[in-house]
C-alpha cells in the first residue's frame, strides 16, 4: 500500500507540473486549413477553449501569405509565440502612420505588451510613408526575435521597453528607424538604411538607466546612391548605443553621430565603438565626444551581461 501511495503521489506532482507547462498550439492560414484566418483573430480567441498552463506558451503558427491587419497582443498575455516558416513568404503588413492615427505610438502594425513575447520568420511591415510610421512596437520584457525583418521608413521599430533581443533579423529604414528606451540586443543582423538619415534613437533619461541599444556583428547596408548616414543620435539626454565588431558601409559619415542639435547631449550620451570594420568605420574621424570601447567594456554589453537583470535572464538559452 506504501508503494502504491507512494506512486500515486509522484503521479499526481507530474501531473500538475505538466498542467502547469501546459501549451497551446494553433495555426493560422488564410485559405481556411488553419484554426484561425487571422493572426489577430489568433491571438483574441486561440484560449477561449484550451486555457494555458501558468508556464504554458501560446504558439501561433502562420503559415505563408501577406496578412494585412494590425495586430496586439496585449499586455495580460505573456508567453506568446508568433512562427513562420519563412519571413519571406509571411508578410504581416498594415500601413498607417501617426498623422493618420493621431501619433506615432498608435501607428504600429504590430504592438507586443505581453511579456515574454517570441517570433520568428516572420516580415513586421508597415509601408507608409510621409510622416512616422511603425512596424512593430515592443513593451515585452525578455523578448526575443529570430530570422524576422523589419520593413518601414521612419521609426521602423519601437524598441519601447524591457529587455529585448533580435538574432539574424533585417531592419530598414531611413530616419531613427530603431528607437525606443528598451535594453535591446542586435546580433548578426543587417541594418539597412533606404535614405539618408538616422539608424537609432534611444530615449534614455538618466546615466544609471541600464537601457540603450548594443548592435554586435552586424552590416549597415544602403541603398544605392545613400551617402550620409549616423549612427545614431540621442532622442533624450542620456542615450545609449554601441557597435561591437560591425561592418559598415560607405554611407556611414565620418563623424559617425549627430547630437540632434543638443550640444548638451555631448557631455552626456554614451556612443561607442569596437571592432568596426568597412569603408564607414574611420575611428579617426569620429566626433571628439564618441568612446573607442575597451575589449573589457565590449565585453559587458553581451548580451548574457546586458541583458541579465535581477532574474539572470541569458536569450541565447
Amino acid at each position: 500500500m506504501r508503494a502504491l501511495r507512494t506512486l500515486s503521489l509522484a503521479l499526481g506532482a507530474a501531473a500538475v507540473a505538466l498542467a502547469a507547462a501546459q501549451d497551446v498550439h494553433v495555426v493560422v492560414a488564410q485559405d481556411g486549413t488553419g484554426d484561425f484566418p487571422t493572426v489577430q483573430n489568433a491571438v483574441d480567441h486561440a484560449l477561449d477553449k484550451a486555457p494555458i498552463g501558468p508556464n504554458g506558451r501560446l504558439y501561433i503558427e502562420i503559415r505563408p501569405g501577406t496578412y494585412n491587419e494590425r495586430v496586439v497582443v496585449p499586455q495580460d498575455m505573456p508567453r506568446v509565440t508568433l512562427a513562420g516558416s519563412d519571413a519571406a513568404t509571411t508578410i504581416i503588413t498594415h500601413g498607417q502612420t501617426a498623422k493618420e492615427t493621431g501619433g506615432t505610438f498608435f501607428s504600429a502594425t504590430v504592438d507586443v505588451n505581453g511579456a515574454a513575447f517570441e517570433a520568428e520568420n516572420i516580415t513586421f511591415e508597415n509601408p507608409a510613408q510621409g510622416a512616422q510610421a511603425v512596424a512593430v512596437s515592443v513593451h515585452s520584457d525578455r523578448a526575443r526575435f529570430r530570422n524576422c525583418r523589419f520593413i518601414g521608413w521612419q521609426d521602423t521599430l519601437y524598441a519601447a521597453s524591457g529587455r529585448q533581443y533580435y538574432l539574424h533579423c533585417y531592419i530598414s529604414g531611413h530616419v531613427d528607424f530603431i528607437f525606443g528606451h528598451a535594453a535591446a540586443v542586435f546580433e548578426d543582423c543587417e541594418i539597412h538604411s533606404r535614405g539618408n538619415g538616422y539608424l537609432t534613437a534611444v530615449n534614455r533619461t538618466r546615466a544609471d538607466e541600464p537601457t540603450g541599444y548594443a548592435i554586435l556583428r552586424s552590416r549597415l547596408t544602403a541603398e544605392d546612391g545613400v551617402n550620409s548616414v549616423a549612427l545614431g543620435r540621442p532622442w533624450r539626454l542620456y542615450a545609449r548605443v554601441v557597435y561591437i565588431d560591425c561592418w559598415m558601409g560607405p554611407q556611414i559619415i565620418p563623424g559617425g553621430w549627430n547630437n540632434w542639435n543638443k550640444p548638451e547631449a555631448e557631455k552626456t550620451a554614451f556612443y561607442g565603438e569596437y571592432g568596426s570594420s568597412g569603408p564607414g568605420a574611420r575611428p579617426d574621424a569620429r566626433v571628439a565626444w564618441a568612446h573607442r570601447l575597451s575589449a573589457t567594456q565590449a565585453g559587458q554589453f553581451r548580451p548574457e551581461v546586458f541583458l541579465r537583470g535581477s532574474d539572470g535572464w541569458d536569450p541565447r538559452k
